[in-house]
């Protein structure tokens, strides 16, 4: 049976990770983006302070007094997560700037405008409620590299000795960065606000209880939807998730219904940090999050050209988008700082995930649902088009994602012979293996945290799609 697998469970490119989570809770995920686990079982305090102060003393070695930018998604645990991580950083002679609740586009733009050292987003992304971590920043805004995030966990193995005395604890003030990050998004040269009000689009906003409740309807109104046109559910931060926070299609069975009921123009669904973005066609149709970057993609080539980067595991539709335009398309290691780091590489127009995450280079170097929200609303303004016409002329095809138990095999050599096998194909090694054929991929790379590898595969129906992808779940373990 084809799995949804979720991310939390992955630890990302950095092998020194590995030592630091084997002596952890199995419940909290070390990753080059930071930590994550469940409060109280896996994240604590004496977690929190540990990389806090680790990310602190990192920080120290790229400005003598670093101001570091906090913000937080609505977990019920967000502020005291948000209350410890401030003391422990001003402890250790860090200046703290606190923008509250704060969607993670929203931090790292608010590292660019406070001109600031490095930004801390306490959030566990999509896990569950119970789940909350810490996401971190480099002075550019973006996630740091896998090289920063191992030089911060080499530093989280050691005792802190960097706490100051009094009269040098770091200053604390609070701010906000909301209504700077909606300025900038409507100051893009291909956004009209004019025009997308002039289309009274009737829009149902799923906040999922955190910030994109406050976020995504602040945004619609600076673009000219007025609230009487905004159906808003889930939209209260109290951070206790209506439903699961991945946004995904069997997560929201009752905001389709309420796209279709209210007669909406579409549905725009975020996760609790809102840097993915779901939509919901008119009708109360979902529209697979692979396609929220494909369709972003569709309308910045109107405007200007420009090379698009997006991971291995995507839909292989952003290559037919881009091939009517002319475009070029790279691929990267699945992970959103690889994603940027390829994209600084070929100076990219555009990037983004098949999680439906969009990376507008405009703005920052990080997945944007905000961003997101106004280019697809842009869109259908301007070719008067419904989002379901548009779904319609977009490539359709079908993913799977997989995984099979490999015991006590070593994963490596299982994908380096899948390699070879298959060197004569469309292969590569990038992340995994990835193979491309005619009729559709599939990509496979192994777990760092279970005995098991993951096989994604896409091909133009899910019935294509899953045979291919047990094709090679079977001969990952029997070689055949």
């Amino acid at each position: 049976m084809a799995e949804k697998v979720s991310f939390g469970a992955i630890l990302d490119q950095t092998p020194k990770c590995l030592n630091w989570v084997s002596r952890m809770d199995k419940r909290l995920i070390v990753s080059i983006s930071g930590i994550r686990g469940i409060f109280g079982n896996g994240l604590d305090a004496d977690v929190l302070v540990r990389f806090t102060s680790a990310y602190g003393a990192w920080c120290k070695r790229q400005a003598t007094r670093p101001i570091i930018v906090i913000g937080r998604d609505g977990r019920v645990t967000g502020p005291l997560c948000a209350s410890i991580v401030s003391s422990t950083l001003r402890s250790i002679g860090c200046d703290v700037i606190d923008i509250g609740l704060a969607a993670t586009p929203t931090v790292e733009m608010a590292v660019f405008k406070e001109r600031a050292t490095g930004g801390i987003i306490v959030s566990a992304s999509h896990n569950p409620e119970e789940w909350n971590g810490l996401k971190l920043l480099n002075g550019s805004g973006e996630l740091l590299s896998p090289d920063e995030a191992a030089q911060v966990i080499e530093l989280a193995d050691q005792p802190c000795r960097g706490y100051v005395e009094f009269d040098e604890i770091g200053s604390f003030r609070e701010a906000s960065c909301l209504d700077y990050h909606i300025e900038r998004i409507l100051d893009l040269s291909f956004i009209d606000p004019q025009q997308i009000a002039d289309q009274n689009f009737r829009i149902v906003v799923d906040g999922i209880n955190s910030v994109g409740g406050i976020a995504i309807p602040a945004l619609l109104r600076a673009l000219g939807v007025r609230d009487d046109q905004m159906v808003c559910v889930n939209c209260e931060p109290t951070g206790r998730f209506a439903h699961p926070a991945e946004p995904l299609s069997a997560n929201l069975i009752d905001t389709c219904k309420l796209v279709l009921e209210n007669e909406a123009d579409l549905g725009i669904v975020v996760d609790p940090d809102v840097d993915r973005l779901a939509l919901i066609e008119d009708g109360g149709t979902y529209m697979s999050e692979e396609l929220t970057q494909v369709l972003a993609a569709d309308f910045l080539w109107k405007h200007r050209p420009g090379a698009f980067v997006t991971n291995l595991s995507a839909s292989r539709a952003i290559e037919d988008v881009a091939a009517r335009y002319g475009m070029d398309v790279h691929r990267a290691a699945v992970g959103e700082i690889n994603v940027v780091v390829k994209m600084h590489e070929v100076n990219a127009s555009l990037g983004g995930e098949g999680n439906g995450g969009v990376i507008l280079p405009d703005l920052h170097h990080g997945r944007d649902a905000l961003v997101g929200v106004a280019m697809v609303l842009q869109h259908m303004a301007e070719t008067n088009q419904s989002l379901s016409e548009l779904r319609a002329d977009l490539p359709s095809y079908s993913i799977v994602k997989l995984k099979t138990e490999i015991g006590s095999l070593d994963p490596d050599s299982l994908l380096q012979s899948i390699a070879e096998r298959y060197s004569n194909e469309r292969t590569d090694t990038t992340d995994g293996v990835k193979i491309d054929f005619d009729e559709g991929w599939v990509h496979m790379r192994k777990s760092n945290t279970e005995p098991i590898i993951r096989v994604y595969a896409e091909s133009e129906s899910m019935e294509e799609a899953t045979a291919l992808g047990e094709r090679f779940m079977r001969e990952l373990v029997v070689g055949t």
